[in-house]
C-alpha cells in the first residue's frame, strides 16, 4: 500500500489486508457519505415532486434552469446546467415542449444553434411546483445541516468545484 505523502491519500491498496481496508474506508469517507447523500436527498426530492406535483426532478430542474436564465438558455448552456449530454437535454426538451411547457427557437446567427424558451405554462408549472421542492431541499438539506456549518460546507463544495470549472474547457477541448 502506498500513501501520497502530499495528501495523505491511499494508492495502489491491498484490500486483502483488514488494515489497509480500514485506512482505506477512513480516507474515502467524506466522498462515500457525499455520494450517499447527495442521491438520497435527490432520490427523495424526486420522489416528493413525483407524488405531489407529477413532475420529476429533471423536468422541474430545467424549467428552474430556464427561469433562472430570464427564460431562454441555448441548448447547449441547457445541457451543462443540467449535467446532461447535448442529446439528453434535448430529449428533455422534446418532452417539455410536447408538454407545453418549453418552446424550441432557432438561432438567428447559427443555423445549428437552438434556444429552449420557457412558455407561461411553463412558468406556472414551475410555480406551482417550487412549494414541494423548496420545501424538500429544507427538510432534507437545510434543516439537518446545522446554520454555523452552512458556510462552510458551501467553501468547501466551492473550493472542490473552482479548479474543475477552471479546466473544463481544455478538459473538454480534449474530448
Amino acid at each position: 500500500m502506498g500513501r501520497d505523502m502530499a495528501t495523505g491519500a491511499i494508492s495502489n491498496p491491498d484490500l486483502s489486508d483488514a488494515a489497509t481496508r480500514q485506512a482505506l474506508e477512513a480516507s474515502l469517507r467524506p466522498w462515500i457519505a457525499f455520494l450517499r447523500a447527495h442521491a438520497a436527498v435527490m432520490r427523495r426530492l424526486e420522489t416528493e415532486l413525483e407524488r405531489e406535483q407529477g413532475i420529476s426532478l429533471a423536468d422541474y430542474d430545467a424549467l428552474l434552469q430556464l427561469a433562472m436564465a430570464n427564460g431562454k438558455l441555448r441548448m447547449n448552456e441547457l445541457a451543462d446546467r443540467l449535467l446532461l449530454t447535448r442529446s439528453g437535454a434535448s430529449r428533455l426538451v422534446d418532452r417539455l415542449a410536447d408538454d407545453g411547457y418549453v418552446e424550441r427557437h432557432k438561432c438567428a446567427t447559427d443555423a445549428r444553434g437552438a434556444y429552449a424558451v420557457l412558455t407561461a405554462s411553463g412558468r406556472a408549472r414551475l410555480r406551482g411546483a417550487a412549494p414541494t421542492h423548496l420545501r424538500g431541499i429544507d427538510d432534507h438539506f437545510m434543516a439537518v445541516l446545522p446554520p454555523a456549518d452552512q458556510a462552510a460546507f458551501t467553501r468547501a463544495l466551492e473550493a472542490i468545484l473552482a479548479p474543475l470549472e477552471a479546466d473544463r474547457p481544455a478538459a473538454e477541448a480534449g474530448h
